[in-house]
């Protein structure tokens, strides 16, 4: 159902757009809490107001570009809308001012080509200069496309409850067209974006929502039963289910992490799942002593580290914005830290995984070769090799996923195995 378009459902998209270009909070937790403030919005009005705000986020620069010197957040707006949605001028008429059609005609016939390549892009400078040391201009730009494009909803089927397979004549049964996934053998993939949060098949554990590429950073884990596994910055928990369901439900996997809100957060999650042999655990830092208690003793640890999420841009436009060198170099330091810290857990001839949501070099390969010179008791272990068991065709030592290749976010992982 599509929203009926008057200035006062604009009205709303215009005050939402003010308090996002702000940059002083995560873009959909601003989104949520307007939409908790004003319950009188329908869901096509909702829909309306998260695609509209969120077409400009992402396409910011070249926006701008056509706006011509008008960059209120209303001129922002209507540029999106002609563009990035494409109404037509009839279609923006209830909004419109009668001085506003030729500047909106001007902006529409600007050609992509006559801008610089990181507006074209619409990336900030400094990101679109990281990028051209890694990829040519012409496949910068084919990520810049698939990073501008919304996300498709994967799911991850609960195999300690069900198998891909029946999971997907369960969803043909509810009337949810759903194809498997193309990489994760555990991965499905909905054509929309239904409700699922109240759906019996969710609240009966049978699928958790889990982007394809992260969950293959699961699979590079590849946890075995009985064994100790520590997800060493676990997060909302999303790679901790899937690594307790590769163990199926045997041994002790450790959830570390240094936020009680996300921990929180897993605990729902872990009772839909049904697993028993997961042990939350929040820590105050990377040299927390509830860390240093496990030295030496775990099989495996996932790194999932913090990082700028720059591989996400498809759910988090904002990001890009938000980000600067500065956050990169911070960031970089904590990596170091982190991965350091969680190596002191992995036994001799155990697994070590590092992974990011980051796109650049500095974040993922910079990292992991420079923990490699520090760690000479530590190697690199073929990530083709270990996807290979899985049925998974990769090729390539370290995993990189990119949109625009592989259709998932953009995500990183090495696996390091300590020598016996």
């Amino acid at each position: 159902m599509k929203a009926r378009f008057t200035p006062a459902l604009f009205a709303h998209a215009e005050a939402v757009l003010g308090q996002l270009l702000r940059f002083d909070h995560p873009a959909d937790a601003i989104v949520s809490r307007y939409f908790r403030e004003h319950r009188q919005l329908g869901h096509a009005d909702r829909a309306f107001v998260a695609e509209t705000v969120f077409a400009v986020l992402r396409r910011g620069r070249s926006l701008e570009a056509r706006c011509a010197g008008r960059l209120t957040d209303r001129h922002r707006l209507l540029v999106a809308l002609a563009i990035t949605r494409g109404w037509s001028l009839r279609e923006l008429a209830p909004v419109l001012n009668a001085n506003e059609e030729g500047w909106l005609a001007a902006a529409k016939s600007m050609a992509e080509a006559d801008m610089p390549p990181a507006v074209r892009c619409d990336l900030p400078d400094w990101l679109y200069e990281r990028l051209l040391t890694q990829y040519s201009a012409d496949e910068i730009i084919e990520l810049a496309e698939a990073l501008n494009r919304p996300a498709p909803l994967d799911l991850r089927a609960n195999t300690l409850k069900t198998s891909r397979d029946a999971l997907l004549e369960q969803l043909a049964a509810a009337d949810i067209a759903a194809v498997p996934g193309q990489l994760s053998p555990l991965s499905i993939r909905l054509r929309d974006k239904p409700a699922l949060a109240k759906h019996p098949l969710f609240l009966g554990g049978l699928f958790e929502v889990q982007d394809e590429g992260s969950q293959l950073l699961g699979l590079v884990v590849e946890a075995k039963r009985g064994e100790m596994v520590v997800d060493f910055c676990a997060g909302a928990g999303g790679k901790t289910l899937l690594l307790g369901a590769q163990m199926r439900n045997t041994g002790r996997l450790y959830a570390f992490d240094v936020s009680d809100k996300r921990l929180t957060n897993l605990k729902p999650r872990l009772a839909r799942s049904g697993l028993s042999n997961v042990h939350p655990v929040r820590i105050e830092h990377e040299r927390d002593t509830r860390v240093k208690r496990l030295a030496g003793k775990a099989d495996r640890v996932l790194v999932d580290a913090p990082c700028s999420g720059l591989g996400t841009l498809r759910r988090n436009p904002d990001l890009k914005w938000r980000q600067g060198e500065e956050s990169i170099a911070e960031l970089t330091a904590k990596q170091t830290a982190i991965l350091d810290a969680a190596a002191t857990l992995v036994r001799p001839g155990g697994r070590l995984v590092y992974a990011t949501c980051s796109l650049l070099t500095a974040e993922n390969e910079a990292i992991v070769d420079s923990f490699l010179a520090r760690h000479p008791d530590f190697a690199l272990l073929p990530v083709s090799t270990v996807l290979e068991r899985q049925g998974v065709a990769f090729a390539g030592d370290m995993l990189r996923l990119l949109p625009h290749r592989h259709d998932t976010d953009g995500f990183f992982a090495a696996v390091l195995e300590r020598k016996a």
